[in-house]
This record gives C-alpha cells, structure tokens and sequence, in this order.
C-alpha cells in the first residue's frame, strides 16, 4: 500500500441556519422575551444532543429515535436547518439499525449540533 496518497479529510463542515426564522421569532415576541425562549430552546436542543448520544452508546434505538426526532423538531422551529436534517438521517438510521451508517450520522449531529449552538449563542440574537 503506497502511503503517499493518503488525503486529509476536513471535519469542519458549514451548518446553515435560517435567519429570517430568529428574526421572527424577535419579531412576534419581543426582544425580551425571544432572548429567553432561545436561551430554553438552546437549552433543550443541548440536552437533547446529550441524551441521543446516551442512548446510542446504551445502544437504546427507540429512545434514540425519539431523541432524533425531538431534535429535529426544536431544530427546525429554531432555523437550524443542517441539525434538523442530521437529526433527521440519526433517527432513520437508529429505526433501521444501521450500525455503520448510525455511527457516521451520530458524530455528525455532534459536530453539526455543537456548531450550531455555538453560532446561534455567538452571533444570534443571544449574542453580542
């Protein structure tokens, strides 16, 4: 094997966020109050991360199902559009028990979760 054409592959993927829908949120509740239900939804959405990874190294696929789903749901209502679609690929692969293709979607919802969290708490209407 000729180890000298060995890539790299990059981890670090863009995550897409709808804007408009933080916007809205603002917008139909007030800054005041749009501030503290991201603040729980964020909240939530880290719990639930937390919890989906539970219960896949439990190996528990119907709560991981369960988790994917909430996830995808909290994620989409926030505008977090590649967590809500990761989440979604977990919670398929989880309910075909489809060990090799949970454990690429699983490390990806954590990548793709962390990274969303943080850009929505850094530059959302959570941040500065």
């Amino acid at each position: 094997m000729d180890m000298g054409n060995l890539a790299v592959l990059t981890l670090d993927e863009a995550v897409r966020l709808d804007a408009g829908r933080m916007g809205d949120i603002v917008d139909e509740l007030g800054e005041t109050a749009a501030q503290n239900v991201i603040g729980v939804a964020l909240e939530q959405l880290a719990h639930a991360l937390a919890e989906a990874r539970r219960a896949a190294m439990a190996g528990e696929m119907a709560r991981l199902v369960a988790q994917a789903d909430l996830l995808s749901r909290l994620a989409w209502q926030m505008g977090l559009v590649s967590l809500a679609g990761v989440a979604v690929d977990v919670g398929a692969c989880a309910d075909r028990r489809d060990a090799t293709a949970l454990g690429a979607t699983l490390a990806r919802l954590m990548r793709v979760g962390n990274r969303s969290l943080t850009q929505i708490w850094d530059d959302g209407p959570m941040g500065p």
